[in-house]
């Protein structure tokens, strides 16, 4: 297919340009639009314009700079039915893309550009910050040694995460990714941590019930809503990640402590993959561009634990990815996999078999872990996964017949009394005491002759017996701590067990 011709006339009235050859190789204040499609525009001119600049055509539509060839710029447009086209002239603002940033957001719920998509007033007074940002290099970090506390048991317990840790949720078709992710929002509710919900690609009626589900259950005056949702510009999909990186690296540089969910880096991945191939970028591996692994690098590395120089502050990133059929190894899966700290894989029969959340233990794995667990709850946690892992090996084989080995029936009769323990309903976040209570009463063996039953009913109830009082320290679980915990666990068996018999 032969070049498209310049507009007629456009040449005479950009007296600096000569020779439509050099528009790639002389500097020009104005740009010309050559292609345009699908909000993608490949514009001639403009050689001095970086990665990510922001474009500003003559009708006001802004655009920005996705990628950058020798013979010109691939541009984006953010905002539908822009009401551009071929030959236009578009200039560089000489800015890149920026969002705004601050304590004005919170409760809100946004574009990726931060204009508010809720009932309330103009965001107003805030900074404005480059979507794209540096990442803090390894001498501005710090350790990962504070819990990040979930409320999910057997997230706390199993798998904890740290605060500037990067752990994925991956998992296929409704397995319930982001209600384990929404419910560590609400339990924030009882932290200092900010959070920051991303939505991409998603239906505008799951996003709203994330909101509803915050706002009823968690805080949401310490939330910021993400939303580039399904109807959304692609441009406006692919950077709501990295926007809502940039609202939460704001809490983090001022000492504060974040969280932020990108719900989901699956359909982001999909997102660049339609706007490479829109833009002729070679195909590589199922399609997707060769960049991939280098864009979800940049943006995830972004979160982190800064040094004390720094203030402190840390960012904690839970990125959510979908699997078709639970394969891990499928392309996005396997990248995301290598650049996290750790995944919490969910697993589709565990959620038909209605064990919620659906967490696979085997194939689970925190790389950071017990460094930040709390001290008190390790003590009580230690074989946990463990003795699971075993009771799910010895279970398939009690199918083919019975089992007389004593051993064999102790470890499966404590396997079911973990599983019981570890289903636990939504919006129904346990405070770490009331984890360790638990564990403790587990590991002494307190709750082998407790009916299967009674466990959610415990669950529900100790919260409340054991008061706002009990709280944990920093340290290990002393032993009379611990008895006393089991005490009241025990009294707490036996009222029920009254109850049940009357």
């Amino acid at each position: 297919m032969p070049e498209p011709a310049l507009p007629k006339g456009w040449l005479e009235e950009n007296s600096r340009i000569v020779d439509q050859a050099e528009l790639g190789a002389r500097a020009s204040p104005v740009g010309c639009i050559l292609r345009l499609a699908d909000g993608i525009a490949q514009i001639a001119g403009l050689p001095d314009a970086p990665l990510g600049a922001l474009l500003e055509c003559e009708n006001g539509a802004f655009a920005f700079a996705h990628s950058l060839d020798r013979d010109g710029i691939n541009a984006v447009f953010l905002d539908e039915g822009t009401t551009v086209s071929v030959g236009d002239r578009v200039t560089d603002t000489g800015d890149v893309l920026r969002v705004p940033v601050g304590e004005a957001l919170l409760g809100r719920v946004v574009d990726p550009l931060g204009r508010p998509l809720d009932v309330g007033p103009d965001i107003a007074g805030a900074d404005h910050w480059p979507v794209e940002r540096p990442a803090p290099t390894i001498i501005e970090r710090d350790l990962v040694s504070e819990p990040l506390e979930t409320g999910v048991l057997v997230m706390d317990s199993l798998f904890a995460l740290g605060r500037g840790q990067r752990e994925l949720i991956v998992g296929d078709h409704a397995t319930g990714k982001t209600s384990l992710a929404v419910d560590a929002i609400i339990n924030q509710k009882y932290s200092d941590v900010i959070c920051v919900y991303v939505a991409v690609g998603q239906r505008a009626s799951a996003i709203e019930r994330v909101i509803d589900a915050v706002r009823t259950h968690g805080d949401p005056s310490r939330c910021i809503f993400v939303v580039g949702s399904a109807a959304a510009t692609p441009g406006m999909q692919w950077i709501a990640p990295f926007a809502g990186m940039t609202m939460a690296e704001y809490f983090r540089d001022n000492g504060q402590n974040a969280l932020i969910v990108i719900d989901d880096l699956t359909r982001h991945a999909a997102t660049h993959r339609e706007l490479a191939l829109l833009t002729r970028e070679p195909p590589g591996r199922e399609a997707y561009p060769g960049d991939v692994f280098y864009l979800h690098a940049r943006l995830l590395e972004r979160a982190a634990k800064l040094s004390p120089e720094l203030g402190g502050g840390s960012l904690t990133a839970l990125p959510i990815a979908q699997t078709d059929a639970g394969n891990l190894s499928a392309y996005i899966p396997t990248n995301l996999i290598s650049i996290t700290d750790g995944q919490i894989v969910l697993n589709s029969h565990l959620f038909s078999a209605s064990q919620r959340p659906a967490v696979d233990v085997g194939l689970s794995v925190s790389r950071v872990g017990g460094k930040a667990q709390n001290k008190a709850l390790r003590s009580v946690a230690g074989r946990v996964r463990l003795d699971y892992a075993q009771f799910q090996e010895l279970e398939m084989f009690t199918r083919f017949g019975g089992i007389s080995n004593e051993r064999v029936k102790a470890q499966i009769t404590r396997g079911a009394r973990i599983r019981s323990l570890l289903v636990q309903p939504r919006y129904s976040g346990l405070r770490q005491v009331d984890q360790v209570a638990l564990l403790a009463a587990l590991a002494d063996g307190l709750l082998d002759q407790v009916d299967e039953a009674l466990i959610p009913l415990l669950r529900q109830r100790l919260p409340a017996r054991l008061g706002n009082g009990s709280e944990l320290g920093t340290g290990p679980l002393g032993a009379d701590q611990r008895a006393e915990l089991i005490a009241v666990v025990e009294a707490l068996i036996n009222e029920l067990q009254v109850e049940r018999a009357t």
